[in-house]
């Protein structure tokens, strides 16, 4: 803590001088000068002393003052003097500057000397065996330190990427002794700044964001799945299964023959769709409709989007319209809505946002809905619709 006289301001201490290399230190001044092989230069730090006024005020004080630099840590500094004079006590000589002279000193005077000697020792791995990302390091030698236990896996497993992944490897497969799944999920952000730096422009899809690491750089994706049922009564669609999960590329290659396509929300409702002839029932997943868009067959069929009567609902359905225009809704309009009232639940976090893609009546009730015109936040869940409703809806 600062040395203080009576009315005027702090005299630079020996621990105020340790900050200032302990905030460099953090900030990794020093270790970039490490990784990069810079020649050492001495570190000069000035030193706020007395005036020749505080002096003769307080000169106990001042005596205290200066005895701090000649004991404990202060020892380890070079000091510099300016002379202050006064007709009434003489000249004297009092530190001004702390110079640092050699980078064993300055390790020893913020207790970092293992820190150093780790950091140096893994720019040394490096230069070896990734010498490329050794830049990296200086730039980031904090982050180096923080990691300094896992830091040859990291290596390792950069290296490996780039000399073995590819479109057709999974994240499982990843062959580094020590490193699995996990160790790349726990790990991932400095995982990506790492092959960032390592890896040419064409491995990285710099659209994908770090968190979606597998698309990222470029491994297989685990597939996506759409489970759909086929709901013609007399067989002729002629699919040997009632019920079928396909991965989405295969089902986007191999379009079941039906005309007509219903997707719905809920599990239950799905399983219990009434039949319906030249027909399959898709389950939509909410917002994992997404799945849908790769196929490119439904543009050729009749789509029908039946969902919750919500905020959330008619969002979803905006969404599938904007991949696939000519979707038609069922069961979501105003007259569907009031026959259940006695069915309304409240909505736990109604959606705002504008839905261009919605028909005028569909557009109007969202409004009503967003604007609680019926009552606050209210919502029809489809398995609450009657199932009479259901079969009417679907009847040919």
């Amino acid at each position: 803590m600062a040395v203080r006289n009576t009315g005027h301001g702090p005299w630079t201490t020996p621990a105020d001088i340790i900050g200032a290399v302990r905030r460099r230190w953090e900030r990794g001044d020093f270790l970039t000068a490490l990784a990069t092989d810079a020649p050492w230069e001495p570190v000069a730090l000035p030193i706020r002393g007395p005036s020749a006024g505080e002096i003769a005020a307080d000169f106990a004080a001042v005596r205290d003052w200066t005895d701090r630099w000649r004991s404990g840590q202060a020892r380890l500094l070079r000091l510099e003097y300016r002379t202050v004079g006064g007709r009434h006590f003489g000249t004297n000589q009092i530190p001004c500057r702390a110079w640092i002279d050699d980078a064993t000193r300055l390790w020893t005077l913020i207790n970092a000397t293992s820190q150093a000697r780790r950091f140096t020792d893994l720019v040394r791995y490096t230069r070896q065996h990734a010498p490329a990302l050794v830049e990296w390091m200086a730039a980031q030698p904090q982050r180096v330190l923080a990691n300094e236990q896992i830091w040859p896996a990291l290596i390792t497993t950069v290296l490996w990427i780039d000399a073995n992944a590819s479109p057709h490897t999974y994240l499982r497969q990843i062959d580094v002794p020590g490193v699995d799944t996990k160790f790349v999920e726990e790990h991932r952000t400095i995982l990506a700044s790492l092959l960032d730096h390592h890896l040419s422009d064409g491995r990285v899809d710099h659209g994908r964001p770090p968190s979606d690491f597998a698309g990222r750089y470029r491994f297989r994706r685990k597939p996506s799945y759409v489970r759909l049922r086929c709901l013609d009564p007399a067989g002729h669609l002629h699919i040997p299964y009632s019920e079928l999960t396909v991965r989405v590329d295969e089902l986007a290659e191999n379009p079941p023959p039906a005309t007509m396509v219903y997707v719905v929300e809920n599990e239950i409702t799905y399983l219990a769709f009434p039949t319906a002839p030249d027909a399959v029932v898709i389950l939509g997943g909410g917002y994992a409709l997404s799945a849908l868009q790769p196929l490119r067959w439904l543009h050729d069929r009749q789509l029908i989007y039946w969902g919750d009567i919500d905020t959330h609902g008619f969002t979803i359905l905006n969404r599938l319209r904007q991949a696939f225009p000519h979707t038609r809704s069922m069961l979501m309009d105003r007259a569907t809505l009031l026959a259940h009232e006695t069915q309304w639940v409240r909505e736990p976090t109604p959606a705002t946002g504008p839905l261009p893609a919605l028909d005028p009546q569909e557009a109007a009730l969202y409004l009503d809905l967003v604007e609680d015109a019926l009552g606050p936040s209210v919502r029809l869940e489809q398995e609450r619709v009657s199932y009479r409703a259901i079969t009417e809806a679907t009847a040919p």
